[in-house]
């Protein structure tokens, strides 16, 4: 059974639950496997700790807590510092690179970064780093397809911006596809 574990983290505000929620739903609904998400989230509304768990896998998904993530997904230094010591030897790290600084990772991870937070400035919205992120995963790992991904994300933001958020992903799925050597 193929399955993957991703864990994303960062700060209440930044749109960590929406991104795993995206992800979930691309699999699950639009992609035809399945899919389990576990959030988590401090009592602040914005800038506190906060992450989702999300399993991705080709079989029903037993146990939705995500201990030792394939892919970890960080927008903040403090979700790096937390969740990182938790990441497989052979795992994946996706980060925001103006926020995290990765250092001492386990051994045989590669990391790819992605200035999320200034993609989502030149389109506007601050706001949507998270989509930037969701897209710049979608990029790099696969796991889940670019039109899955397109269509969770569509009927997931408000309305009135989905093009913003359309753009957003697109920015983030083309500079992953361009850090892995695809077109």
């Amino acid at each position: 059974m193929a399955s993957t574990g991703i864990r994303i983290g960062g700060l209440g505000g930044q749109g960590v639950i929406l991104s795993g929620i995206i992800l979930g739903k691309a699999a699950s609904i639009f992609d035809g496997k399945n899919a389990t998400l576990i959030q988590a989230f401090g009592p602040e509304a914005r800038g506190s700790a906060c992450s989702a768990q999300v399993t991705i896998a080709d079989a029903p998904v037993a146990y939705p807590y995500v201990q030792n993530p394939d892919v970890l997904v960080v927008m903040s230094s403090d979700a790096y510092t937390q969740f990182i010591p938790t990441l497989k030897a052979d795992g994946l790290l996706l980060y925001e690179e103006e926020l995290v600084t990765p250092k001492d990772l386990p051994p045989g991870v590669k990391a790819y970064g992605i200035p999320a937070t200034r993609i989502a400035e030149e389109l506007g919205r601050r706001l949507v780093l998270n989509i930037v992120m969701v897209g710049f995963f979608a990029g790099v790992t696969g796991v889940v397809s670019l039109v899955a991904a397109e269509k969770a994300l569509l009927s997931s933001v408000p309305k009135g911006t989905e093009s913003l958020n359309l753009n957003a992903f697109r920015r983030g799925y083309e500079h992953g596809r361009s850090l892995v050597g695809a077109a």
